[in-house]
């Protein structure tokens, strides 16, 4: 009997059909988990693609860098970028990444897609379109010579503002699979974002040629400097917003001698742009008023912005280039600006250090220095404001250095040309506009 109550009390093995069961649940929640594991990827890695498309600022940057993500996301070999003409019919530009340098030599004898077959089909029909053999396709016309091989297709509409401005194709996944329902759904949710990103920089680029041409119609239009050369440059920051407070100006006098001015208000706003201009006008009349040195002029008119005037703080250098017997010399005074860079005759270049006084608006009781300089035949003064040289990562030092191995690389350039170069080579970030004015010397 105890043997028997003891054999009841035993557990039995499990039956083998509910082992399967279970095998087979536990195997669905798995693949459950890895595909919520890939769902989450895509999800964050479409959220990186928008963040790293969104800060582009130039739009065949941002072009290219919509078909490499869309390319990176889904995991295909070939991507690219189609560009609607005016009349919404054909492709006036075609993005393409994932070509050799021998498949575009190839196809750059026959021309890039205009928009037919199988392309012209999703511009006609802008829906999301996936195809597993191009060539059974029933728009399909073949491709031309030197065209690598493509089976499979997946192509969704770009649109900006609810009109359709491209159309964005992948072809070829590097597994071998056909595109499938989660690469169409990740592709649309991209080309959704690529149009607002492409909405964004094309305002971005309205805005910035707006601030642009609302500056340089602030400055002036040099004069006549005969018999000296000079030349001006300004180039606003790569920030759209920014409205700069950086100006130039230079005025042939009555007692023969000219002036030269750079300043630069603190401030990127239309702020520091109106208290530009008040202070480059007030200047202009000062220097025709008064005939006293640099030092003297820069004081009244610190004394006058104080009175009158709420402008923010201001950086500038005004000097006379003044005749002296046969030669000619600078005689300048600095409000707490950069030095002017000196081009001699031989090509050597030295920064013209000296006490720079005050920034105006700081305090106009303090006195102003005045420093002289010869000038001899044939030298270049560059006058610049700080965006041509400042860079978070580089000593002031450093980018000084910098642009005087670029003023002796570049000096022999007639002037205009060497402003430019000097604009164009420039040690610093961008981030803030810059203006130059340079003045040489006659032989």
């Amino acid at each position: 009997m105890a043997a028997g109550r003891e054999g009841e009390g035993a557990q039995r093995p499990p039956r083998p059909d509910l082992l399967a069961r279970l095998d087979a649940e536990v195997g669905r929640i798995e693949e459950q988990l890895r595909a919520l594991a890939a769902a989450k990827n895509r999800v964050e890695g479409l959220l990186e693609a928008v963040v790293a498309i969104t800060r582009e600022v130039e739009l065949p940057a941002v072009l290219h860098r919509i078909v490499t993500t869309a390319m990176d996301l889904v995991g295909a070999r070939y991507g690219a970028l189609g560009v609607l003409d005016e009349s919404g019919e054909f492709l006036e530009q075609f993005i393409v990444v994932g070509l050799s340098e021998q498949e575009r030599s190839a196809l750059a004898e026959v021309g890039f897609p205009r928009g037919l077959g199988v392309l012209g089909h999703l511009i006609r029909h802008p829906e999301p379109l996936r195809v597993g053999d191009i060539s059974s396709h029933p728009s399909s016309v073949g491709f031309p010579p030197g065209h690598p091989p493509m089976r499979t297709l997946l192509g969704v509409a770009v649109s900006v503002r609810g009109e359709i401005y491209g159309d964005l194709y992948l072809s070829e996944r590097r597994d071998g699979q056909p595109f499938d329902v989660r690469d169409e759904s990740i592709l649309v949710a991209l080309a959704s974002a690529a149009g607002i990103a492409i909405e964004s920089v094309r305002l971005f680029e309205q805005i910035r040629a707006g601030s642009e041409l609302f500056q340089r119609r602030l400055l002036p239009t040099l004069p006549d400097m005969r018999p000296f050369a000079a030349a001006a440059v300004y180039r606003p920051a790569a920030e759209p917003h920014h409205v700069g407070g950086d100006w130039y100006d230079a005025v042939l006098l009555p007692d023969g001698a000219v002036a030269v001015v750079i300043g630069d208000v603190v401030g990127h706003d239309l702020h520091a742009a109106a208290a530009m201009a008040s202070t480059r006008n007030m200047l202009r009349a000062l220097l025709f008023t008064l005939r006293t040195p640099p030092s003297a002029v820069l004081a009244q008119l610190d004394r006058t912005l104080e009175a009158i005037t709420d402008n923010p703080v201001t950086t500038t250098s005004l000097a006379r280039i003044e005749p002296t017997g046969a030669a000619w010399r600078l005689h300048w005074s600095s409000a707490g600006h950069i030095p002017p860079l000196l081009i001699t005759p031989g090509g050597r270049a030295e920064y013209l250090f000296a006490e720079p006084g005050l920034p105006l608006n700081v305090d106009s009781r303090q006195p102003r220095p005045d420093h002289t300089h010869p000038l001899p035949p044939d030298t270049t003064v560059v006058f610049f404001t700080d965006g041509l040289v400042e860079h978070p990562d580089h000593p002031i030092d450093e980018s000084l250095n910098e642009l005087a191995e670029l003023a002796t690389t570049y000096a022999a350039l007639p002037l205009q040309d060497f402003v430019q170069a000097l604009a164009d080579h420039h040690p610093s970030d961008a981030h803030d506009d810059m203006a130059i004015l340079a003045l040489r010397t006659p032989r």
